[in-house]
């Protein structure tokens, strides 16, 4: 509602008309309607003009500076005052505008008779203010409060980054240490043999020296069996053997460089991860963005893709997947804007897939009781084989150090070390009866928990890493699971879940309740498995026809 500016107040300590002379007489009254100040001469010539008698004129004393109204003009006819509103304009008017322009308005009012109302709004209106203000600063309160944790919290990564470096250090100086004490050693030790060796030598010339003057001196002889005794004697001596076993030939210092380069580029440190608000809008629609065919030249079967993960490899985003029927790991990449791949073969089929570090995932193989170790170059190399227990079907990695990855026989999780070692076995019970059967896909959620999708029992479970269920997730009716696949949570703490029979992906919250079917089979879904969020919010899911889609939800 426009409101007019007839709330002004001015300043009533002097005459107006007399102002307008040039004059500064004090004002005695004040004219509202007139809107101007009053001296005693005025305000008699005021009283005695026969329009002006019935204005409400206000006394003023001598020592009181008073604030009156004024009214406001209308800026069409100057000297008409505005005292209508038209409603339908939303505008303050005078009665000639009201005539002249408003005429087929429906509704217009005098400005008066709205009074209560827009001092009601008003009232509400500072209510409603307040209550934001109070709103702001409370959140003002909470985002500084979070400020100083965030400080807290950088400082204390900060602190982590410095001592996992400072033991890497402390390690190479160890190292160091170590090595530059045994080449003391050896170094004493060659540089002391070369000594004896230099001092035998210099005896050896002293003893040819004297051996030159005897043999000079029988020579000289005129003595035949001085001559004799000489050459006897000289006969005799011969050369002595000094060489001694294990002597030092020379000591050198390897180093394979790239091997060094290589180790250093794969320190495990650590990674920074950083998690963004609002990138992925599950209230939004969601929007096809890209399809990947992962079928390549020397695949020998339609392709199977079963799971995916997305990695950021030289600032390039790469897609892995896992394609069971065809008994391999491929990667999908951009680069100098043309579509690239690799394709890693294994000695079996793969099947769960889990992100490690920046650069190095981890797969199941089943059949072969084994976890393979791939680095993202964004090519693939297979850089470990982990032998295994059990067949693991579904994997998740839940420290830098252990794995979670299930199991059909026996039905469980298993927490285990980077060695393949079980650490904890998790079999949970609900009723009498484990509610595991088939646990295929895993995730971890921001919280550390693991989350199961099982399409034996047709349930969502949400364990701890120490075996509590946190909550089963297996509803009827139009909601019920057919067959649960891959699964994955958002940075809010959203759990995203696929429905392989019903060609669907769906939506719960972070306690497990459902929330909507966020893509169907109009969304072109068919037979959905895995599944993942990449750094941009986008949704990359495996469709049983060989193709990777990608959805944004922004």
């Amino acid at each position: 509602m426009l409101l007019c500016k007839c709330d002004v107040f001015t300043d009533t300590t002097d005459c107006t008309y007399c102002q307008e002379h040039g004059e500064t007489t004090v004002a005695v009254a004040w004219c509202s309607v007139c809107d101007d100040a009053l001296c005693e001469k005025c305000y008699g010539a005021h009283n005695c003009t026969p329009s002006f008698r019935h204005h409400d004129v206000t006394d003023l004393s001598e020592e009181v500076k008073v604030k009156g109204k004024r009214k406001a003009m209308c800026k069409v006819h100057k000297q008409e005052s505005l005292e209508f509103l038209c409603q339908d304009c939303k505008k303050a008017v005078c009665q000639k505008c009201c005539i002249l322009y408003h005429r087929k308005c429906d509704a217009v009012v005098t400005i008066p008779s709205q009074m209560v109302i827009m001092k009601t709004e008003l009232t509400e209106m500072i209510k409603s203010l307040t209550k934001k203000e109070d709103e702001t600063k409370f959140r003002v309160k909470e985002q500084k409060l979070q400020e100083q944790r965030e400080r807290d919290h950088y400082s204390l990564m900060k602190s982590h980054i410095q001592s996992a470096c400072q033991k890497v250090i402390d390690r190479a100086k160890e190292k160091e240490r170590k090595l530059l004490d045994r080449m003391e050693n050896i170094s004493h030790k060659h540089i002391g043999q070369l000594k004896a060796d230099i001092k035998s030598g210099e005896m050896s010339v002293k003893m040819y020296q004297q051996q030159i003057e005897l043999i000079d001196q029988a020579l000289q002889s005129e003595c035949d069996m001085d001559v004799y005794e000489m050459y006897h004697g000289c006969e005799a001596v011969g050369d002595a053997d000094l060489k001694e076993e294990g002597r030092i030939a020379s000591v050198t210092f390897r180093q394979d460089t790239d091997k060094l380069s290589k180790s250093l580029d794969d320190l495990p440190l650590g990674e920074i991860k950083v998690l963004y608000e609002s990138v992925l809008d599950l209230k939004a629609t969601p929007v096809l963005q890209d399809t990947i065919d992962i079928r390549v030249a020397d695949d020998r079967s339609k392709p199977n893709p079963i799971d995916v993960t997305v990695l950021v490899v030289n600032d390039t985003d790469t897609v892995v997947v896992t394609d069971w029927d065809n008994t391999s790991v491929k990667s999908f990449y951009v680069k100098n804007n043309q579509t690239q791949h690799s394709k890693l073969s294994l000695s079996g089929n793969p099947w769960g897939l889990t992100k490690l570090t920046h650069n190095r995932v981890a797969v199941t193989v089943p059949s072969r009781y084994k976890i393979v170790i791939v680095e993202v170059n964004p090519d693939l190399v297979l850089r470990l084989t982990i032998t295994t227990s059990k067949q693991y079907v579904g994997i998740t990695s839940l420290t830098p150090s252990t794995l979670a990855a299930g199991s059909h026989s026996p039905p469980c999780v298993d927490i285990l070390d980077m060695t393949g070692n079980v650490l904890r076995s998790i079999s949970p019970l609900h009723k009498g009866n484990n509610i595991l059967q088939y646990p295929d896909f895993l995730s971890t959620t921001r919280t550390g928990n693991i989350l199961v999708s099982d399409c034996g029992t047709n349930r969502v479970v949400c364990l701890t890493p120490e075996g509590d269920v946190v909550f089963s997730y297996r509803p009827t009716g139009d909601t019920a699971l057919k067959s649960p696949q891959g699964i994955t949570s958002t940075d809010t703490g959203d759990i995203l879940v696929t429905d392989f029979s019903l060609h669907r992906v769906i939506h719960l919250t972070e306690s497990g309740q459902f929330v909507q079917n966020l893509l169907t089979s109009k969304d072109c879904i068919q037979n959905p498995r895995g599944m993942c969020i990449d750094e941009r919010g986008w949704l990359r899911v495996c469709l049983g026809k060989g193709v990777i889609q990608t959805f944004s939800c922004k």
